[in-house]
């Protein structure tokens, strides 16, 4: 992956780069740049680039393209491109290199013909998805977006000819398949492993279903996305177990969270209190 300075522009600016525990992810690259211009470069993974702050102009296939904040930009693997801000104020971009496990090669095509995809929602779960993956303990919410992703990038990639929409026109939302048996063989597993925990891939293969409609069938039966669910039946044993006068770092390993900071964020999120406070509050009653 390029990372290299450009003699024309000093690498300004500030990055953040990682790998989540997620399958099909190779990296998170956050950045700001305000001059730094990419030389032409490949990739040996997918670009997924959404801009928070001014814009990118880059050439793909030798034609030129931008990036305006209400985009959801994909490259492609394998083909050249460049970038350079097309702002006075440069750019803030949030990118996810994402592997053939979520696009496969026969998309390369459409995607150099239309790399730049004007979807209200495809943008909002990408920026939740960047979300998801920030701290870790959240990998199944984030394998779960990923996936919806996936299937929605697939929808505008596909050939016009296949009965889909024009890879810039937008795309409806999915209707949900109602799937009682397979959403209770879910809420199983997941009862069955509130603290260990499972991923997207492992349950979908447990339960012999494809991850999208697993994580369809769940929400449509039961009205929350499978990674709501297990985070609620977490906090609500984290709760029994702080009632008990347990500590909550203690309780946070106890209960499945990946430490105490990610058992804070959830259980004041779905109780309103801190882990702290909300063990007190039993103990002056004691």
């Amino acid at each position: 992956m390029a990372r290299q300075r450009n003699d024309r522009r000093k690498a300004d600016g500030s990055v953040s780069a990682w790998r989540p525990r997620v399958p099909g992810v190779v990296e998170v690259f956050h950045a700001h740049y305000t001059e730094y211009e990419y030389p032409m470069h490949v990739h040996d993974a997918w670009t997924l680039l959404i801009v928070d702050d001014g814009a990118v102009r880059y050439d793909l296939d030798r034609h030129e393209h931008g990036t305006p904040h209400d985009t959801v930009s994909l490259l492609p693997p394998h083909v050249p491109h460049n970038g350079s801000p097309a702002t006075p104020d440069g750019f803030r971009k949030r990118v996810l290199y994402l592997d053939a496990s979520r696009l496969g090669d026969e998309l390369i095509g459409p995607a150099v013909d239309a790399p730049d995809l004007r979807d209200p929602v495809l943008r909002r779960r990408v920026g939740q998805l960047h979300a998801a993956l920030a701290l870790p303990g959240d990998e199944l919410e984030a394998e779960s977006r990923l996936t919806l992703i996936g299937e929605r990038l697939r929808t505008h990639l596909r050939p016009r000819g296949d009965e889909a929409p024009a890879p810039r026109d937008p795309v409806p939302r999915a209707p949900v398949r109602r799937d009682p048996a397979l959403a209770r063989r879910l809420r199983e597993l997941l009862d069955e492993r509130v603290v260990e925990g499972v991923g997207l891939e492992e349950a979908a293969a447990l339960v012999s279903a494809h991850p999208a409609h697993l994580v369809r069938a769940f929400s449509g039966a039961y009205g929350i996305a499978p990674h709501q669910y297990l985070m609620s039946r977490r906090v609500g044993l984290a709760r029994r177990l702080l009632l008990a006068g347990r500590a909550p770092a203690d309780v946070a390993g106890a209960t499945g969270f990946y430490d105490q900071a990610h058992l804070t964020r959830h259980f004041k999120r779905l109780v309103g209190v801190t882990p702290g406070r909300y063990r007190t509050s039993g103990a002056r009653r004691g």
